[in-house]
Formats: structure tokens, sequence, C-alpha cells
């Protein structure tokens, strides 16, 4: 994830004004292009491994994926954020206030976010990832080390997190992202909606920004219905991977 954040922005860096107004759209694009290439590549060259096994599906039938997974994504979100306020742990924060973007720049910001971190994250986490450990581990562990892999890493991330209990909490939470995620794409069989439920967990905190009062306490709320979430979204009916991806790895 770092080498494809670097890799990706460093020509826009290098080469362009943080003012020009290419400059962040480039950016995101960047690092979607190096994700690609760099998944490909550890495919390819490491793993001996069928670019396909990525499961970046490319039929009608996968078309619902990406705005199934948004809904998904958005609902927990905005209901999390709302009863977050009710609670009096978070209050509504105004547009004006800049916490979010304004109505006619969020298809752009939308854009960034799938550019930036859904697409890129997913394709390495819910793609790469899971297809590898789908030959090696049961469902269940693939689940957990997935889910687990992705919120530790975000140890590093930027939030509103102040002391160490708040840090470890935004940890439990992305890994309830991830698992939210991990549920989606072992539901559709495909990576889109898992970029869906990333993309509209964002779109949620976008439509509906809130500024806490006691971020551990909505962490621990957000935690909570993104886990019930991803326990709706996993499939009940089958314990191993999709005919397709066990065809695949009898291939690989």
């Amino acid at each position: 994830m770092f080498v494809q954040v670097l890799a990706g922005t460093l020509p826009v860096t290098l080469l362009m004004d943080r003012a020009n107004p290419l400059y962040r759209p480039l950016g995101m694009l960047g690092i979607t292009v190096a994700s690609i290439a760099l998944v490909y590549a550890i495919r390819h060259y490491l793993g001996r491994q069928s670019w396909s096994g990525v499961r970046l599906t490319r039929s009608w039938s996968a078309a619902w994926h990406l705005p199934a997974g948004i809904l998904v994504g958005v609902v927990p979100m905005v209901a999390g954020n709302a009863l977050s306020v009710a609670l009096g742990v978070a209050t509504w924060a105004s547009w004006e206030q800049g916490v979010a973007p304004t109505p006619p720049y969020i298809a752009l910001a939308v854009a960034f976010v799938v550019l930036g971190q859904a697409f890129p994250e997913e394709l390495l986490w819910r793609g790469h990832l899971f297809d590898t450990l789908s030959g090696r581990l049961s469902p269940r562990m693939v689940l957990f080390v997935v889910s687990a892999g992705f919120g530790v890493l975000h140890i590093v991330s930027q939030s509103p997190a102040d002391s160490v209990a708040e840090k470890l909490l935004y940890v439990v939470q992305a890994t309830a992202l991830g698992f939210a995620c991990t549920a989606a794409r072992a539901r559709s069989g495909a990576v889109w909606m898992a970029v869906g439920v990333h993309t509209g967990f964002h779109i949620g905190n976008m439509l509906t920004p809130t500024k806490d009062l006691r971020y551990d306490v909505q962490l621990i709320l957000l935690t909570c219905i993104l886990f019930l979430v991803g326990l709706a979204v996993l499939p009940r009916s089958r314990t191993s991977p999709r005919p397709a991806d066990a065809a695949l790895h009898s291939r690989v």
C-alpha cells in the first residue's frame, strides 16, 4: 500500500506544483495505475498466478456489485453517525465548516476516494490477497487474516484519534470495515462489491459529517454497525471458495 501511494504520486510531485488543478486528480489516478502494475507484477513474476484471480469481473452479471456495495457502505455510516448524534457522543457539522465537500464537489470527492483509496486498496486486499490465501487457508481464516491485516495497517492512518485507546479503537473500526469488504468479496465472488462498500463508507461520512465529543464511543458504535453489516452480507450457504475461484486455484 505504501509503495503504490508513493510510486503513484511521485511523478506528479516531481513535475507539478501543488497549486495546479490537475495535481490531485492525476495523483489519485497515478495511485490506481501503480496499484494495478504492482499487483500484476507480484502475481505474474513472484506468485505465477493468473490475473483473473483478482476477480475484476467484466460482465453484465457483475454490474450490480458496485452500486450494491456502495449502498451497503453508505447505510451503516449514515446510521452510525445519526446514532452517535442521538446519543450525544457527536454533533452534526455544518458544510460551511469545511469538514466535508460542498454538494457541487461531492462527485469529484467520490472519484478521488475510488481512485486514491477504495479501488487500489481493495484490489490488493480483497483481490490479490483474498485470492492468494483462499488457496492455502480455510474461508474463515481468509476472512480473519484479510480483515485484521487491513485494520492493523491503519495504525499509521491520519484520524481524529488522540489517545492510545482511541487509536486502537480506530484500528478495530478499520478491521470492521475490512470485514464488511471481505464479506462483500465472498458474497459476490468479485472485487467490485468490496470497492463499493469501501467507497460507500466514505460517502456516508461525506453526507453526514460529524464533530466528535466522545470519539471513542463513536468508534465503538461504528465498529459494531460495520461488523453487523458484514455478518449480514457474509454468505451462509457455502463454506468454501466459489467454484470459479476453486477452479482457478486448481490451475495455478
